[in-house]
């Protein structure tokens, strides 16, 4: 792996000079801003510093065989590999402890963990006297130690054992006497972010309107994210959307989004059949986007199932449309799995996960990423409208799940 800093009068700048030497399949580590010290600082433009890494082309990983049972999985993956007799890993006792270590990695790539790694200037001499034998095993056991805190530390923030041991797996595949704890870190950096991809988020239609369905169980905040979505079109964007609700189950759900067509100055109207459906999108052809909310009812109703599988896709012949599975991030993981199961049966879906900021462990986003494969698009983290939500950012999240701050 490459790992590399490019400085440039702004962040663009500096990303332009990182691709222009090491080409377009960078991944972007840190970004911070340069500052001037004593007198000059006040004549001197400011800079942006840029680290990024490129993967070389033997480093990268093989994919991983399919496997089915979690139990048989996990048994497996941790049976066979011989790092893991030795590292013994088992869940620290807090997310503060690993935590604060990995953030100050992730902020300076260039810094050793603090005590368990820490050399005093007099064992730095000591060790250049030994034989390359003892200095091989230091830096065996250095890594060995920095892998089960990055593994500890992911267990906590509630990625499955699963992911968490596939990964380690991977860096260790690479893993060299001579390789530093910056290089291990970097290396699993990358990896995690290309693992959720790029986000993909609504995207207009070539012709007509795009629908777009929103689905998911109950009380995961579908109708709170339709708005958040439609304000940003409408009033940002200036589009011509229309607001439809197929949830005949709940009236306040139906009223809540009324309300927000009401202020958004934007048609709304309940849909009860197929046929009002297809009727709807006659009167609305010359739109730019047409948002559906779905009833939100339990994954394991089948007749509500298939009900909303016919008002999916009864417009296929005619318009282009995208749909969007909706997940709260509080959601235990086996249940997540059930839902994302179901709703695969159904369409394909790209992923939105609301109540961020009721939650302190972000896991299950990577959890389901890797389990659907589904793209990630956008994660709301608040009730405001249409203020709390973003588009999703692997970066963020990513250092989040290493121990970083919160986003």
């Amino acid at each position: 792996m490459i790992i590399k800093k490019f400085q440039g009068k702004n962040e663009e700048e500096a990303i332009e000079a990182a691709k222009k030497e090491l080409g377009p399949s960078i991944v972007i580590m840190n970004v911070k801003p340069l500052k001037k010290k004593g007198f000059y600082k006040l004549f001197s433009k400011s800079k942006t510093e840029v680290t990024v890494a490129l993967e070389e082309e033997s480093e990268k990983s093989q994919p991983s065989p399919n496997h089915t049972g979690f139990e048989a999985l996990v048994s497996d993956q941790i049976s066979r590999s011989p790092l893991r007799e030795e590292m013994k890993l088992e869940p620290v006792k807090t997310m503060e402890q690993n935590g604060k270590a990995i953030e100050e990695k992730l902020n300076n790539l260039q810094l050793f963990l603090e005590q368990q790694l820490q050399k005093t200037e007099d064992e730095k001499e000591k060790e250049k006297e030994k034989d390359s034998e003892k200095e091989d095993e230091k830096e065996n056991n250095q890594q060995i130690i920095f892998l089960k805190l990055l593994y500890n530390t992911m267990i906590e923030n509630e990625i499955h054992e699963i992911n968490a041991n596939q990964m380690i797996d991977e860096v260790e595949k690479l893993l060299k006497p001579n390789m530093t704890i910056d290089h291990i870190l970097a290396n699993i950096y990358q990896k995690m972010i290309l693992k959720f991809e790029k986000p993909q988020t609504i995207t207009p239609s070539a012709k007509g309107p795009k629908l777009i369905y929103f689905v998911g169980p109950t009380g995961v905040g579908k109708t709170t994210t339709i708005a958040k979505i439609a304000s940003k079109y409408r009033v940002e964007e200036k589009k011509k959307i229309a607001l439809l609700t197929a949830d005949t189950y709940r009236i306040a759900a139906a009223e809540q989004l009324r309300t927000y067509a009401s202020i958004l100055e934007v048609p709304f109207r309940i849909i009860y059949t197929v046929e009002e459906m297809e009727h709807a999108y006659q009167d609305f052809k010359d739109y730019d986007y047409i948002f559906v909310d779905t009833a939100g009812h339990s994954h394991h109703n089948m007749s509500q199932k298939e009900t909303m599988e016919q008002f999916i896709h009864s417009l296929d012949q005619h318009v282009e449309k995208e749909v969007y599975l909706v997940l709260s991030a509080t959601t235990k993981y086996r249940d997540l799995i059930d839902i994302a199961d179901i709703y695969s049966k159904m369409t394909e879906y790209k992923l939105i996960f609301t109540k961020l900021d009721e939650t302190t462990t972000f896991g299950n986003l990577l959890n389901i990423k890797l389990h659907t494969k589904a793209p990630m698009s956008y994660i709301t983290c608040g009730q405001n409208v249409p203020e709390d939500i973003l588009i999703f950012n692997p970066q963020n999240t990513v250092k989040q799940l290493l121990g970083g701050k919160r986003f």
